[in-house]
Order: C-alpha cells, then structure tokens, then sequence
C-alpha cells in the first residue's frame, strides 16, 4: 500500500503491518504531527481484517528518544488546558496500540526514552538489539511520566517503576529483559531481524480471533478485583463462549483431524 504519512513509514506485507518512526535526525522523538500519525497508523491496522502481526520499530540509530523537545518547549508555554488536551491525545495514542486486538512487536533498533519505553510497554513482545539503552528520564526535567505511567507500571511492576522513574537513570538491555521490559536480547541488526522474523512465524500459528480474545482476557484479568468466584464464573464463560464459536470449533477439528487449521495455512 502506498505510505502517506510523513513522519513515519506504514507497510503491509501479506498479514503483517510495519510502522517505522521516520524522524532519525531527532531520535524518532514525538511531536503532535507523529502521535497524529501513529494514531492513525494504528486505526489502519486495527480496521484491516487481514492483519495479523503490527511489527514497530525506528529508522535509524534510535527507537524513540520520547518527547521531542521543541515540541515540550512549545507545550510549557500552553495553558494549562492546551496541555491537558495534547496529553490526552497522547494518552490516546499509547491507549489505542495497548488495546490492538492484534500481536504487536516492538523490534527495539537502538535507545529508548521516556515515551520511547511507553511504546515498547504497550507492545506484547519486545526484541531489542544488545547496544540498546532505556531510561525513564522525565524526572530529570522536572517532570514525570504520568502518561506512560499505566502502561510502564504494567509492564515492569512497582519496584522497576520506583526505581528507574525516581532516578531517571539509564539502563541496559540485560535490565530491561530482567525487568520485563523487553524479552529477547539480539546481538546486532541482523540477528534482531531473524529474532523478528521467528517470532512472527509463531504468532502466525495462533488464530487471529483467539490473540483478540486473549488480549482482552489479560487486560481484564489485569483490570478487574475479582472474587475467585466471580473469577471463576467470567472465565468459564468465556472459554465456553470462544470454544463454541466457529474460530473454536474449526481449531479444534483440525487438530482431532490431525490437520492445519486455515490460519496456519497463510
């Protein structure tokens, strides 16, 4: 498909989408135009039936060194209210990738900041090259990261929170991984690619149907302070539901059937 943005580059190949942050001279930094055009990148992605894996990534050295600092220049002399708004659009932005009812990687290229971690926290799988390097550096501006906040505390829990949000200090890939930030670790570009490039093919294997289902069991288990009987009863219907339903049903025949489903045919 032919990309019309300017800021980032889409392409759809078969079954997988591809998002590459396209401003290499600032480190894929954000600025309005980028989250506009992430959201919408992400909008596409969603609306396509045909979809199945949303790979994310940056050109160049970086993945995203988060805000741009212009564009931070420009919102601190904002009201108030104009700051609001803008975060809300952000917050939108991470909301929309977070809730994709498709498997999202993140292929970490290089160094990610403060927002560049919110994105790789909304992703489900994150491969990052081995010279990459994290931080969560908003409070050495004297601000914080309340946006990213919901998803990076997901990601790696209180303790990784209080440490790396406190101090802003940067991190290595070996702490990412160890902190469930990121989960393989790649040698060099190539290697991160073939990593890619696996992960992809196993994602392929699962129905597209049950990967939106399965996402959404997650955030809900997550999200809600359920009784275990309360547990219990959602999840029972749940699964009686999704294994009734025709994805289930076709799943299952082929495996009694001793054959591949149609989604693994692709």
């Amino acid at each position: 498909m032919m990309n019309h943005f300017q800021h980032l580059h889409y392409a759809i190949e078969d079954c997988v989408a591809r998002i590459t942050l396209q401003r290499p001279q600032l480190h894929n930094a954000f600025n309005a135009a980028l989250i506009t055009e992430l959201t919408e990148a992400i909008r596409l992605t969603r609306d396509n039936e045909q979809l199945r894996v949303l790979v994310l990534s940056g050109s160049g050295e970086s993945f995203s060194a988060g805000g741009d600092l212009n564009w931070m220049q420009a919102m601190a002399s904002a009201s108030r209210e104009d700051n609001r708004l803008d975060s809300l659009r952000l917050a939108a932005m991470f909301r929309s990738l977070d809730n994709l009812p498709k498997a999202v990687i993140a292929r970490v290229n290089g160094p990610a900041f403060g927002g560049g971690v919110g994105l790789i926290s909304c992703c489900d799988i994150a491969i990052a090259v081995a010279s990459a390097r994290f931080a969560l550096s908003e409070v050495r501006l004297g601000l914080i990261p309340a946006t990213i906040a919901p998803f990076v505390q997901a990601r790696i829990g209180m303790t990784g929170m209080r440490r790396y949000a406190l101090s802003g200090e940067r991190f290595d890939a070996e702490a990412a991984r160890q902190i469930g930030l990121i989960h393989q670790i790649a040698s060099d570009a190539q290697q991160l690619d073939a990593m890619l490039q696996a992960q992809i093919e196993q994602l392929l294997q699962a129905a597209p149907g049950a990967v939106a289902e399965c996402k959404q069991l997650i955030r809900k288990l997550t999200a809600n302070d359920w009784s275990a009987d309360a547990t219990d009863k959602h999840t029972a219907a749940w699964i009686a539901r999704v294994r009734a339903g025709e994805e289930g049903q076709h799943g299952l025949q082929a495996f009694l059937g001793k054959r591949k489903a149609r989604w693994q045919n692709a």
